[in-house]
């Protein structure tokens, strides 16, 4: 038997305790290929002294006899734990225990599908074409309906720009001309015929890399995936096609839904051409904010809609979770995976939300909820949480945006989590993405994606595997308790305010499943911004007037509390339709 490692997959074979003895305790792991199982289990992995090296990874300590236990029996454990490894498992199935956000023993109201509009009027349509692009949907689509745009001058308008600007943005993968003009021209065609497709007749959009368009290249923005082709279109992709959307192409992501950066490059912000535009439906946001899109579709696990949204300025509506089907997009953490709208206004994710909502029994996640909205609803009297202490160290936008509120007639309640170590939920999203490109750390294809950093996918999934089961057990446990906390906490509230990461809103409520809307609400002045918000020092000290949003937050499945509230404090602000100069 070799004593030489020469793949991951061998390193990890013998499991976590098997890594251990590898890495400190010397030679000791032993090949488990299939075909040599048998003859392997007959030589012990492990050692005690192995097991005791491994002890401080895990935070325990046993004696000298419970160690001799504990050994004689690992090597039948690590052996099943090898087999199992040999499966294969698309990244389409999910485990057998689904993540469910409502509560035992709570009454969750009852919804009918009615979505109202704001009722203002498109007006006649502009004499350019950069103002026709960035018009927002609900606009868009009058024109249409009216016979004043057609579907198909619409979609030339953005494929010219995606023309003209992707090289700049880096915001398509793969632009789809031929899907685009067919379906324009079948809009045109229905419509002359007197029939209307569904709330989205004609309306060009972006689809995001990691979701399924049939006979189109879904890369999932990752080197080992750049050749990948859809067999099959998502849920979503049928539900959008269905109400009239005109597919322009896939957006980019960060390669496997995590950051900016893709095989191709860097998508940036089209307010700052000189930074990325934040992850990872980097593409969405970048293609809605310059007006190569009417609107994008995104995914949330961790912040992949709102910190994308605040870069750009666009508006990003994370449903609650189970809302929005998922089938046909890839599995990055099926407990935490979310598909929301980004676009140019609160109305227009109303609008799509309503197209896309639904539940579907090939998502074992997916949930039956109504979706009822009404842009016009008036707010005032509409109870709204609020933590001074956010606000304090919030930016003049969030106040500018509070104070909108104010004024809007809410009355405002303070509003306060417990003080916990919500950042141990994040196992949560570094186990189940491990366990989702677990091959990808086996056989070293790892070490081909283009982010390579000690916070990138590639050092989290390696690091994920000496999370122990018990503890993630129990820290899914804890995640029950905060679901149960947070729910205390927006009792009599309609909704809550503040700025996007505040009080660690963004993680707590991704893992209790509740919804966010991330709403344009000024502009602020910043050097280029590194990922994760801080400057970049090798950029320079020009400054650049950028957009910023600010959040609402909504009981489970109530969207249609935070849309009505976002509207009125939108319109009051007046900051949502200026657009980014170079692209304008």
């Amino acid at each position: 038997m070799s004593d030489k490692v020469s793949t991951r997959r061998e390193l990890l074979k013998g499991g976590a305790v098997a890594v251990v003895a590898a890495g400190a305790a010397g030679p000791a792991l032993a090949r488990q290929d299939a075909a040599s199982a048998a003859a392997d289990a007959a030589a012990p992995a492990v050692s005690t002294d192995t097991l005791h090296c491994a002890e401080a990874l895990f935070d325990i300590r046993y004696t000298d006899a419970e160690r001799e236990q504990v050994v004689a029996g690992l090597d039948d454990w690590i052996a099943r734990t090898s087999q199992q490894r040999a499966v294969e498992k698309p990244n389409t199935l999910a485990p057998s225990c689904m993540f469910d956000p409502r509560l035992p023993g709570v009454v969750y109201r009852a919804q009918p599908n009615a979505v109202s509009l704001s009722g203002q009027q498109a007006g006649a349509l502009p004499g350019d074409d950069a103002a026709i692009a960035f018009a927002p949907v609900w606009q868009q689509a009058q024109w249409i309906r009216s016979g004043a745009l057609s579907a198909r001058r619409l979609t030339e308008i953005y494929l010219d720009r995606i023309a003209r600007y992707n090289g700049t943005l880096h915001c398509f993968v793969t632009v789809t001309p031929e899907i685009a003009r067919a379906e324009a021209d079948q809009c045109d065609r229905a419509l002359a015929e007197g029939r209307l497709l569904g709330p989205l007749h004609g309306i060009p959009y972006g689809m995001k890399d990691i979701i399924d368009v049939a006979g189109v290249a879904a890369t999932w923005g990752a080197t080992p995936y750049r050749e990948r082709v859809a067999e099959h279109d998502a849920r979503i992709a049928v539900m959008l096609r269905e109400a009239g959307a005109v597919l322009l192409g896939k957006t980019t992501n960060g390669a496997l839904a995590y950051g900016d950066r893709w095989f191709g490059g860097q998508t940036r912000n089209p307010w700052n051409s000189q930074e990325g535009s934040s992850g990872s439906s980097a593409g969405s946001a970048s293609a809605t904010a310059a007006g190569l899109v009417a609107f994008g579709i995104g995914t949330e696990t961790l912040g992949s809609i709102v910190s994308p949204s605040h870069r750009c300025g666009t508006t990003g509506l994370r449903p609650s979770f189970g809302r929005v089907s998922r089938s046909g997009a890839m599995a990055l953490c099926w407990s935490l995976d979310k598909i929301g709208p980004i676009a140019r206004s609160v109305e227009d994710t109303a609008l799509i939300l309503s197209v896309i909502n639904g539940a579907d029994p090939l998502d074992p996640g997916s949930l039956e909820a109504g979706f009822e909205a009404d842009a016009a609803r008036d707010v005032r009297g509409m109870r709204v949480g609020w933590n001074p202490a956010w606000f304090e160290n919030g930016t003049d936008a969030d106040r500018a945006a509070l104070q909108a509120a104010r004024d809007a007639g809410v009355e405002l309640v303070e509003f306060a989590l417990p003080d916990r170590p919500y950042d141990a939920l994040l196992a949560s999203v570094e186990v189940e993405s491990a366990a989702a490109f677990e091959h990808l750390t086996l056989d070293n294809s790892d070490d081909s994606l283009v982010w390579q950093a000690p916070q990138a996918w590639p050092n989290t999934w390696r690091r994920a595997r000496f999370i122990s089961a018990v503890d993630y057990v129990n820290i899914d446990r804890f995640r029950r308790q905060v679901m149960q906390e947070v729910h205390a906490a927006f009792d009599g509230l309609d909704a809550v305010i503040g700025p996007n990461f505040a009080g660690g809103m963004l993680l707590i409520t991704n893992y209790t499943g509740h919804p966010q809307l991330a709403f344009r609400s000024g502009y602020s002045q910043q050097r280029t911004r590194t990922i994760f918000g801080g400057a970049q020092e090798d950029a320079g000290a020009a400054e650049f007037r950028v957009p910023q949003t600010t959040s609402l937050w909504a009981p489970l499945f109530e969207e249609g509390n935070i849309i009505a509230l976002g509207r009125a404090i939108e319109a009051r602000l007046g900051v949502a339709s200026e657009r980014p100069s170079g692209f304008a």
